[in-house]
């Protein structure tokens, strides 16, 4: 099992070893130890969730407050998707920094995301199933929402829009009137 290191400190690429022969495949998608092992998170799965949608979906930027902070392993059993971490540590060296990573069912990547840590995707293909496994369960008090459109964290979504530019880019009421990084920075909500 091979964990990365991604250019924003407390996240990981998971690359599962798939054996395949004429029957299919096998791979392990998640093993407590080697995760433990290699990124120092003893992450224990609360919730798993699992999200449906359609080609151009925009889902995020979503985070929870830390303490107690929700630590997500985010996977794709159907379809494809842009997974996108945002630092929103405001103690970060890489804070307000993104970056962008291809998810599929075919590439079988996993993106493991630390506390403090926004999230948000973009499905690229009709019927795209995400899953995530969650750190903690999900709590409507500690749950925050970040505006995916706030020009001061800047993701281009319809530049990783490819064959679905044509399309008109979605996103739900909650996550287009989210506040924008400038008013949470004024709240004191955001991590440290």
């Amino acid at each position: 099992m091979s964990f990365t290191p991604l250019s924003i400190s407390g996240c990981w690429l998971f690359k599962p070893t798939r054996h395949t022969d004429s029957r299919g495949y096998f791979q392990e998608t998640f093993k407590h130890s080697a995760l433990v092992d290699a990124t120092g998170i003893d992450f224990e799965v609360k919730q798993a969730n699992q999200s449906l949608s359609e080609a151009g979906v925009v889902r995020g930027i979503h985070w929870a407050d830390v303490p107690p902070g929700q630590a997500k392993y985010v996977s794709v059993a159907s379809g494809e998707i842009v997974d996108f971490i945002i630092d929103l540590r405001t103690n970060s060296p890489t804070f307000r920094e993104w970056q962008a990573i291809p998810l599929s069912a075919q590439n079988a990547n996993v993106v493991v995301i630390g506390n403090g840590i926004g999230h948000a995707f973009l499905s690229l293909q009709d019927d795209t199933i995400v899953t995530y496994l969650c750190s903690e369960e999900y709590s409507p008090a500690t749950e925050r929402t970040l505006n995916p459109l706030d020009p001061n964290i800047g993701i281009p979504f319809g530049d990783f829009a490819g064959n679905v530019a044509n399309q008109i880019l979605s996103f739900s009421p909650k996550d287009e009137n989210a506040p924008s990084l400038q008013e949470l920075m004024k709240t004191g909500i955001l991590p440290i």
